[in-house]
């Protein structure tokens, strides 16, 4: 594999991305980045997109929210398209259980250290915290918990560097994106 290609429905998991990729990521390994803009538009052209990437050692991978949607009907939807454009063996398809927020709520320690709040890493043993992925307004949650201090891109950019890849995150979408990439790297 020489590159990773990410399709992205929104700009702040690219920010996320680009803060966890080279963590694991080989340095021989080049990412590119197709940002969306929402789910519908990603679901829109991602055939479209894929077929026309045409270097024969790339891999993909597919990010989305789950928002308020089915998330096996989601990524079966996903798995078709990524088919359609004869590229199924080479693709990951990851759900974000319900928005990327929720990867962040998983690791309270990566919000406090990012956005510099102290104490609010304490939060992570109630039980909402303990799991994140069934919190279906993360993004709104996460503003509250930090008294609006996280903004979407910015909140990203400062808190994904903090993110830890050792499966401690309570999130478990999160914690199947990292297995995943490093499955697919292997």
């Amino acid at each position: 594999m020489t590159d990773l290609v990410c399709f992205l429905e929104e700009p702040s998991a690219k920010e996320m991305l680009q803060a966890v990729l080279p963590k694991f990521l080989p340095p021989e390994i080049h990412t590119f980045f197709f940002i969306f803009e929402g789910k519908q538009d990603l679901e829109k052209q991602l055939v479209k997109k894929m077929s026309g990437w045409q270097k024969p050692d790339s891999f993909f991978l597919v990010l989305r929210d789950q928002d308020s949607g089915d998330c096996i009907q989601i990524k079966n939807q996903l798995i078709t398209k990524a088919a359609a454009a004869k590229k199924e063996n080479k693709t990951i398809i990851r759900i974000a259980c319900h928005e990327l927020e929720s990867f962040y709520l998983g690791d309270l320690l990566a919000v406090e250290k990012g956005l510099s709040i102290k104490d609010i890493s304490k939060n992570q043993n109630k039980k909402k915290f303990r799991q994140p992925d069934k919190i279906a307004n993360a993004s709104e949650e996460l503003s509250k918990l930090t008294n609006k201090k996280y903004q979407k891109m910015a909140g990203s950019r400062a808190i994904a560097p903090n993110l830890r890849l050792d499966g401690s995150n309570y999130s478990k979408s999160f914690n199947h994106l990292v297995s995943g990439l490093k499955k697919l790297l292997k």
